[in-house]
């Protein structure tokens, strides 16, 4: 069980999105240092495959991306019924741009240059804003419940401890259940995409985890896929059951 003071436990999780360098890297480095957890992705379709997976508190989004606008993001988002507070980022400074922004679901829309004071205040007024949702309180996927308030997290009503790491790489997975989510997704979600670790680290990190899960009771829970990732399923694989069940003798029922 991972337990934090109250401090921590408010700590928000930000993922920024903008396709210039030099932004990215100092929004990352300005938030962390005041105390936040930040991921980062570069181009549009990566950020919509990370923030649907509904684990950030806050999302901070540049309009103009490669790849799918931030105004297409933040569409996409709204439609899927993602209800994560989203900060728009523009040069545009036009009272049209701003309108289309918060009309499409954005919580609120920054002008470049904007001030780093400013948008520091509204990321922890926004992540406020957030914890009053129900959608963050608990995550259930069958007899797995994550309290994110609390950053605890149990199998069949029993206590299952978590490393920081384990418990961001369980969020990630089971917030899109069934769905296979690939290691580079893991690795920026968990560790941040301009982070130095290397696809690795997500294997040994999910080794850890499944070998606290198989001693609650829920080994089958996190799935390999080969060459593509890893799932989170209530299901036991079908070979793990065809492996458990006892072999019938050859000739029908056995007897003679």
């Amino acid at each position: 069980m991972v337990r934090r003071r109250h401090a921590e436990q408010m700590q928000p999780r930000v993922l920024v999105v903008d396709d210039e360098p030099g932004v990215r890297t100092a929004l990352r480095r300005g938030l962390t240092a005041e105390g936040m957890e930040v991921a980062v992705a570069v181009e549009g379709v990566e950020a919509l495959r990370l923030a649907a997976t509904g684990s950030f508190d806050v999302v901070v989004l540049d309009v103009m991306l490669p790849g799918l606008s931030g105004y297409r993001v933040l569409e996409r988002l709204r439609g899927q019924g993602i209800t994560t507070p989203v900060l728009l980022l523009s040069a545009k400074d036009g009272e049209v741009d701003q309108a289309d922004g918060l009309d499409l679901g954005a919580d609120g829309y920054l002008v470049k240059p904007f001030s780093f004071l400013v948008l520091t205040a509204q990321v922890r007024a926004l992540a406020r804003r957030g914890e009053s949702s129900a959608r963050h309180a608990r995550l259930r996927v069958g007899e797995l419940e994550i309290d994110r308030d609390a950053r605890e997290v149990s199998w069949a009503g029993s206590p299952v401890a978590l490393s920081p790491r384990e418990y961001g790489l369980l969020v990630a997975l089971a917030s899109r259940p069934g769905t296979v989510v690939p290691k580079e997704d893991l690795l920026r979600q968990v560790w941040g995409a301009d982070q130095f670790v290397t696809r690795n680290v997500v294997e040994v990190y999910v080794g850890y985890l499944r070998r606290k899960l198989t001693a609650a009771g829920a080994g089958h829970l996190v799935r390999t896929v080969r060459g593509h990732g890893y799932q989170v399923s209530v299901e036991p694989d079908q070979d793990e059951v065809a492996a458990a069940e006892p072999t019938k003798p050859r000739g029908g029922d056995g007897s003679r």
